[in-house]
């Protein structure tokens, strides 16, 4: 692939991938259009009266991944599109459901789906979701994708929703356990969050022609590269800026989240015994600051910005190996490097 502008890549092929999405999205027939009007909220399109409306929709970042992967081992994006429709779609049944598990009122600044419809509509439209998504791949097959390559990306599609339970079953797994260690919370995001990222890369190789071994590697490039990310929202979440990520300071220690920091802090001889007990009931503004200072005395904070920078080296030299060059000039590497030192 040519250098190019990342913000020319995405411009170009945004519009695009939309299309694709709505679509998939379609609603049939108009006996079942509220059905489908409650997908389209979810993803951004319409008001809660399913009235055209511009709301934040996310960063679209899984599906621009596949497609700069294809691009980038010398494939047509375009043939992609479906692939990287599935998968912001998969992403996005996810959503819905863990917003029905963890009780989330609200996401993106707007009612979550469960809390306007009840929680029976939100499991059947995200379930409509997770089916959609597999015609979504599906329709590989209409841009001219060879069968075995629309069976090879179904394969690899099938295993990321597998991984996506296993990490989720974790996750909650984790809101009952008192004792939780940094290895328990690196296993279960690999699947929660890091799968799907890995998915997202290794599929667009492998429409864009990669060999096995590129694919391999490119797939080793999306699971560091999906550690890393989660890393530093893990960081951002305590550290993070509220005029920039919109959130209250420390609001991880708030919600008692069991992120990366807050479980290296919670397992130190240093100081673990004195957060378990502040963790005991739940963290008021007042004890945030105080929670912070143990963290600091803990070098939590340090040890997360160490992990992401570990896991940044190897997603480096993963995508070195599956382009065979330096990153260098890489638009894929473009995004990686905008993602891992992002504010929020």
């Amino acid at each position: 692939m040519k250098q190019e502008d990342l913000g020319r890549f995405v411009g170009y092929w945004l519009p695009q991938l939309e299309e694709e999405l709505r679509a998939i999205l379609h609603s049939p027939e108009e006996a079942v259009a509220g059905h489908y009007g409650m997908m389209h909220y979810h993803m951004g399109w319409v008001d809660e009266h399913f009235q055209p409306y511009a709301a934040p929709a996310g960063k679209r970042l899984r599906p621009i991944l596949c497609l700069l992967a294809c691009a980038e081992v010398g494939g047509d994006p375009s043939q992609a599109l479906p692939a990287a429709a599935g998968i912001e779609i998969l992403h996005n049944f996810s959503l819905i459901h863990d917003d029905v598990e963890d009780g989330d009122e609200t996401r993106r600044h707007r009612p979550t789906v469960w809390k306007l419809w009840g929680i029976p509509q939100a499991i059947n439209v995200g379930d409509a979701m997770f089916a959609l998504a597999f015609a979504g791949v599906q329709r590989l097959s209409r841009r001219g994708v060879p069968a075995g390559q629309v069976l090879a990306a179904l394969d690899l599609f099938t295993q990321t929703c597998l991984a996506l339970t296993e990490g989720q079953h974790l996750d909650i797994d984790f809101e009952q356990r008192e004792q939780v260690t940094v290895a328990d919370y690196l296993r279960m995001i690999q699947g929660k969050t890091a799968a799907l990222i890995r998915a997202s890369v290794q599929i667009g190789a492998l429409l864009g022609g990669a060999s096995p071994a590129q694919q391999e590697a490119l797939g080793r490039f999306g699971q560091a590269l999906g550690l890393a990310f989660q890393i530093q929202d893990d960081i951002l979440g305590i550290w993070g800026d509220p005029a920039v990520t919109g959130k209250a300071a420390g609001n991880d220690i708030l919600r008692r989240k069991k992120s990366l920091p807050l479980l290296h802090g919670l397992n130190s001889p240093a100081v673990g015994a004195q957060l378990q007990a502040l963790f005991a009931d739940a963290p008021t503004e007042e004890q945030v600051p105080i929670a912070m200072e143990l963290l600091a005395q803990a070098g939590s904070r340090a040890y997360a910005v160490e992990q992401v920078a570990h896991h940044h080296g190897q997603a480096r030299q993963a995508l070195e190996e599956g382009l065979g060059r330096s990153v260098q000039g890489s638009v894929l590497w473009q995004l990686a490097e905008t993602l891992l030192h992002r504010d929020a």
